[in-house]
């Protein structure tokens, strides 16, 4: 039998009125009884979701397990595999840094470095994205910017391994196109690490994550994780091997969880940890994005099935335009583990969704609308199909 309600948040210990994005509301209990039938019907093993109202959480609920074999009881404090909720922090990190003037979003990073990349070794164990010795006959990279690797544009593959011979290599003009690329992150992040001489979890730490009491994020596995942990599931709810020694990625490990990214995006929608100014270039459109889909031949398509929203991408986030003002979203997608944020900061409104759930994804689309009245989401281009238009098995 599915596990109801672990945790929930309610102002003066009442019914809690959300607000959507049309002004119409929703009442917690409501809410709540409407994702318990989504995640009992698309057989989503754990989930924690915050909404937004008023630029702070108004609802934080943990449904479900975080290890269905052993009937542990999903919480909002639970650590979570972060995929790549992971860029979005690294994004804001960025962004500090452009305002502190250490780092400017259009001049190439390779000039910011004494000596070509594909000189200097790995030098952190399991770091195989320190390996650049594939740019070395390649003239392109030269011409990447921190701006490129937020928008997508570099010119990488996602990863070096969905290449033919699994090596690293510049495959369109930078700056020309979206195409969606962990490569992009990880490469701003190293040259920022050789800069700095500091390693990313001591960035993070320094710049964000001890300013926002974020005590249970970083990029690496940590210790006092152990105690409260949740494993990813497959789509028939059995759980994944935890992965425990992942070398720290900018693109891909952050552990956190859903208690410590409400805090990381509250702080976002109140301008407590960056400026008006850097979170308005962050949110503002970069590149358009005229694919038909985000992944796989048919991202190299392009369409007009998304001019209606203007689908874009910012700076770490992606965009779409909606008559409430423009969404920025982000997503993550890992071995059992399906998150999904948007906030409109104009309504000062949005959600947070984080599952251990491959099937996690198929409830984006309803949940969206039932929560903040969101229709305008690209769930297509995102391949989230509905649990209830997939085929039975």
């Amino acid at each position: 039998m599915f596990l109801i309600i672990v945790f929930f948040v309610a102002i003066n210990g009442s019914a809690q009125i959300i607000k959507r994005l049309d002004n119409s509301t929703i009442t917690s209990e409501k809410l709540t009884a409407e994702i318990n039938r989504l995640t009992k019907a698309a057989h989503v093993t754990g989930m924690v979701v915050t909404v937004f109202n008023n630029n702070k959480p108004v609802y934080e609920k943990a449904f479900g397990y975080k290890n269905a074999e052993a009937k542990e009881p999903m919480q909002t404090k639970t650590e979570f595999y972060g995929a790549s909720l992971s860029k979005t922090v690294f994004a804001v990190l960025v962004m500090k840094l452009v305002e502190k003037g250490v780092l400017d979003l259009d001049k190439p990073l390779q000039e910011y470095l004494p000596k070509p990349i594909y000189e200097y070794p790995p030098v952190t164990p399991r770091a195989w994205h320190e390996d650049y010795s594939s740019l070395k006959n390649d003239s392109l990279y030269q011409k990447i910017t921190a701006r490129m690797c937020l928008d997508h544009s570099a010119g990488f593959a996602n990863w070096r391994w969905f290449e033919p011979d699994q090596k690293l290599r510049v495959d369109a003009k930078p700056g020309s196109r979206y195409r969606y690329s962990g490569e992009g992150l990880v490469y701003l992040q190293v040259v920022l690490e050789k800069m700095l001489q500091m390693p990313l979890d001591s960035m993070m730490q320094q710049n964000i994550f001890r300013p926002l009491g974020m005590n249970t994020s970083s990029y690496s596995w940590q210790p006092r994780f152990e105690s409260n942990y949740c494993l990813g599931h497959d789509a028939h709810e059995k759980p994944y091997q935890k992965d425990k020694d992942n070398a720290p990625r900018s693109a891909s490990t952050l552990e956190t969880t859903p208690e410590d990214y409400t805090r990381f995006l509250t702080a976002v929608m109140n301008y407590e940890i960056i400026s008006w100014k850097a979170r308005t270039e962050m949110f503002k459109p970069q590149i358009r994005i005229r694919s038909i889909s985000q992944f796989g031949p048919l991202s190299l398509k392009d369409s007009t099935l998304n001019e209606k929203i203007q689908l874009s991408y910012g700076l770490g986030w992606g965009l779409y335009k909606t008559p409430f003002g423009w969404g920025a979203f982000k997503e993550g997608n890992g071995d059992g583990f399906q998150h999904y944020s948007v906030i409109f900061p104009d309504k000062k409104l949005g959600i947070l969704i984080m599952t251990n759930s491959d099937n996690g994804e198929s409830i984006y689309k309803e949940l969206l609308q039932i929560a903040i009245a969101d229709t305008y989401m690209p769930w297509k281009w995102e391949n989230y199909i509905p649990y209830n238009l997939k085929k039975s098995e």
